[in-house]
């Protein structure tokens, strides 16, 4: 997965996609005790990324995404990680596309 990713990284979070050649898309977490060391806290990370990662499901078919958290996701606001993975996934999306055409 690392190798061939695309990267996508801001404040909160980095994003690793790239094709899995399925009809569905499929999520990978990785949230480190060493970014956010409560587990309270890792588990609110968790809820939000899976919640944004469902409403966005149907648009990122055919993507396996692995999402990292970056030290800035223990203090920031749930609607600030919902925004940022929005513009993830777009990102995901769209260098997708560009990989799809040059092929």
């Amino acid at each position: 997965m690392f190798e061939k990713a695309t990267r996508s990284r801001d404040k909160w979070f980095t994003v690793l996609c790239r094709d899995n050649n399925k009809d569905i898309a499929r999520l990978g977490l990785a949230i480190s005790k060493k970014h956010c060391r409560h587990a309270t806290g890792r588990n609110r990370i968790k809820r939000v990324v899976r919640e944004s990662f469902r409403q966005h499901q149907d648009e990122l078919a055919g993507l396996d995404i692995v999402v990292i958290n970056q030290v800035a996701t223990a203090t920031a606001a749930n609607q600030q990680l919902f925004d940022s993975l929005a513009r993830h996934w777009q990102k995901c999306r769209q260098s997708t596309r560009q990989k799809g055409a040059q092929e």
